[in-house]
């Protein structure tokens, strides 16, 4: 799999994959144009959108009405380490979702890949080549 990364224009920076085009730009207030979430939101998005899918496969799978069915998700701040401390993923049900199913819903969304590569994340490895003509 390959992610194409190009910069369309003051601090927008895109990627390209699979056909589509992903945008991220900079706050105004960072000097951006304010158009697009910041990489580190999709970064952190990534983990409750991930979590999200895992919620609605498992309700889908059980005929589970989904309406309602919202993740809060919450960045808690370390302020010793200066940064983020923890991420609470609040599964938010509504009044009538089946009990027996609750603890089950919450494996279902711990089931997230994008959790399991924080827990065991790879290595990134950066280099530099030269564009051919």
């Amino acid at each position: 799999m390959g992610i194409k990364i190009t910069f369309p224009g003051n601090l927008k920076v895109n990627a390209e994959i699979n056909g589509k085009v992903i945008p991220t730009d900079q706050e105004i207030n960072a000097g951006g144009d304010g158009t697009a979430p910041a990489p580190f939101e999709y970064f952190l998005s990534s983990l409750g959108t991930c979590a999200g899918i895992y919620v609605l496969s498992f309700c889908k799978t059980r005929g589970i009405n989904t309406d309602g069915i919202e993740i809060d998700q919450r960045i808690e701040y370390d302020p010793i380490k200066q940064r983020i401390g923890r991420v609470v993923l609040d599964i938010q049900l509504p009044a009538d979702f089946p009990e027996k199913y609750k603890e089950a819903v919450i494996r279902a969304a711990d089931q997230c890949a994008v959790k399991k590569y924080l827990l065991e994340p790879f290595d990134v490895k950066t280099v530099t080549s030269t564009l051919q003509n």
